[in-house]
């Protein structure tokens, strides 16, 4: 869909000579993030995002946790039920409460401003910058791979690689939301083609007969009883490959006829995501030993290496482009969070506003760029992930409970989609038994985690509940917000109201401080 036939209007240029005139022409009636996400683009965005270094890393955490083969492919099959089941109560939330920004949007318009709030700041401070700080070292780790065949590639070599990508996807983010999504389109098909090369040459390996590992007598016998600790751990393992599942709620508002493409790429997604990594793992199985795969720091090399001969560059060059467009997902939706943040008047206004021409949040993209590449010269990504995962965890049982509350709060509210009371529960409960154990199991890890996100607090009634602010403040805000627009070109959108059920705070701000019209 055109950006000039949908969304809501904004500034139009003042004055009625010619040079008015012109400008009339080239700036857009209606300024609005566009509906270019279809349900191909809507089912990309998914599995581009679910299907990152994941799948070729965490198979070896899940047998090591699992004790046994056919345990490992019950764990991963289980796993991707569980985000069927989640993804299932993200879709009744999407179409109930359509508006971007995911469980920080469901959680602010169901629990208030604080908890919303608590979210979105250990998201934007540290959650996202990191995984994409994480997913691109990987990214540059794996291209230069064959230029340091011997050796790991120097420290310097991989942060310059990773942040020259991050730039290369956040102009190209900036430049066209069609462009984006078709990036995403390109590597989500690549990505798949690269697990189709590792599931065709597994499944010859079992035609040629080499399938005694996965025989039930061999597959589930246990050389040691693994504990309901460790069966809950490697359930994490397997959930990290899963991650990325409530991505498409992120950009909700950008995706054309929500209430019916939103639950059909689900649909699609999660079940065919599920299937690939279960073959996948077969193949890994059928191919190498649990010895092999345990010894093994990356699993999809080591299976090349085996079977693929002198053409065994082709995996670390496939790891390598899933990640490219891991990067290009995680960058894409993780910039709507902050764009909804700022919406709601929980970050600067800046980040709420986008180009009058290409309708990207050009502000929002760049404080994600930026917090990426302030992670990668910190250099400790691995230690902060495990701080961060436990947050992860936490934000989705917050918002599928918020489900629940929703219900009774408004009974009688329209839900195009509505789960049976047994799925969220179903999730709940797993959720419930999967936090305990990471409590009891580290503490220390989800101490850390709990601590981050509370520094929300004091930020909250100082930023965002404390109204009475001295005039110094509003002024040095409105001069950084129109030094911004400048630079950027980027003007405040407002929302069609046809779409979302209930207009946020901010549409009622637009007139007020840091707004400068597009000729000004």
């Amino acid at each position: 869909m055109d950006g000039q036939n949908s969304g809501s209007i904004c500034s139009r240029p003042h004055g009625t000579g010619t040079h008015g005139r012109k400008e009339e022409k080239k700036i857009p009636d209606r300024v609005t993030l566009k509906k270019e996400i279809g349900l191909l683009s809507a089912c990309t965005i998914i599995i581009g995002n679910i299907i990152g270094s994941g799948i070729f890393i965490s198979p070896k955490g899940v047998l090591e946790h699992s004790g046994s083969v056919g345990v490992a492919l019950v764990v991963w099959v289980l796993g991707g039920c569980i985000a069927a089941l989640g993804s299932l109560c993200y879709a009744e939330l999407g179409v109930t409460i359509p508006k971007s920004g995911g469980d920080y949007s469901y959680v602010t318009e169901i629990f208030g401003g604080l908890t919303g709030f608590l979210l979105l700041w250990s998201a934007v401070l540290i959650m996202y910058p990191t995984t994409l700080a994480v997913i691109a070292l990987t990214f540059s780790s794996y291209i230069l791979q064959p230029v340091f065949p011997n050796c790991v590639p120097p420290y310097m070599a991989t942060r310059m690689l990773s942040a020259t990508c991050l730039l290369l996807l956040t102009w190209v983010n900036c430049s066209s939301v069609r462009m984006a999504t078709r990036i995403q389109d390109v590597f989500t098909v690549g990505k798949l083609m690269a697990l189709g090369l590792i599931i065709v040459v597994g499944l010859v390996q079992i035609f040629n007969g080499n399938y005694e590992a996965l025989t039930p007598q061999v597959a589930f016998s246990l050389e040691r009883t693994p504990s309901v600790g460790q069966i809950a751990l490697a359930f994490l393992q397997a959930s990290f490959a899963f991650s990325g599942w409530n991505f498409l709620n992120y950009v909700t508002e950008e995706v054309v006829e929500p209430r019916r493409n939103l639950p059909r790429a689900i649909y699609i997604s999660i079940p065919l995501v599920t299937f690939v990594y279960t073959l996948t793992n077969i193949a890994y199985f059928s191919s190498m030993s649990p010895e092999e795969l345990l010894s093994s720091n990356a699993v999809a090399v080591t299976f090349g290496e085996k079977l693929l001969g002198m053409f065994s560059v082709i995996m670390p060059i496939s790891v390598a482009l899933s990640t490219f467009g891991g990067i290009n997902g995680y960058l894409f939706t993780s910039s709507r969070l902050c764009f909804s943040g700022a919406r709601e008047g929980h970050l600067p206004s800046l980040l709420a506003m986008i180009h009058y021409k290409k309708c990207t949040p050009i502000p929002a993209l760049l404080v994600c760029c930026t917090a990426t590449i302030i992670i990668l010269c910190i250099g400790e990504t691995h230690n902060l992930i495990n701080y961060v995962s436990f947050i992860n965890y936490l934000s989705y049982g917050v918002t599928i409970a918020g489900l629940l509350y929703y219900r009774w709060k408004k009974p009688n509210l329209y839900r195009p989609i509505k789960v049976n009371l047994l799925v969220p529960v179903c999730y709940l409960m797993f959720w419930a038994v999967l936090l305990g154990f990471s409590l009891y199991s580290e503490p220390v890890v989800c101490g850390v985690g709990l601590v981050i996100m509370l520094t929300g607090v004091p930020v909250y009634f100082l930023g965002v509940h404390w109204k009475e602010k001295p005039k110094c403040i509003y002024n040095f805000i409105e001069r950084a917000t129109h030094v911004g627009q400048r630079l950027c070109f980027v003007v405040f959108p407002q929302l069609d109201p046809i779409e979302l059920a209930s207009p946020p705070e901010w549409t009622d701000r637009s007139s007020g401080r840091g707004s400068v019209s597009v000729n000004s």
